[in-house]
């Protein structure tokens, strides 16, 4: 199910304490240090959680941002750079960013030919209006400050360019929600102890999603948190995941 996290993106590590509901005030070397140690088998583990539907979805981020060769984008949370790469089949010069060291050397391991940063999405590190667009896949939801995330991702990019948040949300039918979330807070941690390599850390990720706003409630985000224009979104998978998409001011 793709997920990151980070002292704004943060993610996990080593061995650290299971991380519970009451730890979703995300302190960020917690969370850095959890993700650090799911590094290891974590695109795996995304695959075999989503059922496979991790790569559909970052198909349609791609798709989403509208990307033209020449074009730089900025992928945040791009932990291992799968979603980085990704980016890049458009012809777009693609950038992952990432707060987790471990996750950052896992991805290069793998993927050397994909730019990858070491960068705190509170504190980026490139020069105002350096790209044509920015997206966070699966990790807005682990920042710290999200707005202050926002108006961060909206200093990088030119007036003009686009957003793209990837990130799980509320399923629009009823029933299906009901049984999603009975997978997200019972099944998911199990699946999560046969392949992840920290499967606690899936704990905190569960928790994380049900805590998460919906639709709306993360477009209202968006807006507020400015100088974003245009805001709007489509949904995934029956809303598992929803595309929210806004224009730079």
């Amino acid at each position: 199910m793709g997920n990151h996290p980070a002292r704004s993106v943060v993610r996990g590590a080593g061995i650290v304490r299971p991380v519970t509901r009451a730890d979703l005030d995300k302190q960020p070397h917690e969370v850095a240090e959890m993700f650090d140690g799911v590094a290891h088998r974590y695109d795996l583990t995304n695959t075999v959680i989503s059922f496979g539907q991790d790569r559909g979805w970052r198909r349609a981020t791609r798709a989403a941002l509208g990307l033209r060769p020449g074009e730089r984008v900025l992928d945040v949370g791009a932990g291992t750079g799968v979603s980085t790469e990704e980016l890049g089949r458009s012809g777009a010069f693609a950038v992952g960013a990432d707060i987790s060291v471990g996750m950052l050397r896992a991805g290069r391991r793998v993927r050397a030919e994909v730019p990858l940063l070491a960068g705190d999405a509170l504190r980026l590190p490139f020069a105002d209006a350096t790209f044509d667009a920015v997206t966070i896949s699966f990790a807005l939801r682990n920042v710290v400050d999200t707005g202050a995330a926002l108006r961060e991702f909206a200093r990088v990019v030119r007036p003009g360019g686009r957003l793209v948040v990837c990130e799980f949300s509320h399923p629009v039918n009823g029933a299906f929600r009901t049984v999603y979330l009975q997978y997200l807070m019972r099944s998911l941690p199990a699946v999560a102890r046969a392949v992840a390599s920290n499967p606690e850390a899936y704990v905190y990720l569960a928790e994380s999603i049900r805590a998460w706003p919906d639709q709306q409630g993360l477009a209202t985000r968006i807006a507020e948190a400015g100088p974003w224009d245009r805001v709007g979104w489509r949904n995934l998978t029956g809303g598992i995941v929803a595309l929210h998409r806004a224009t730079r001011v």
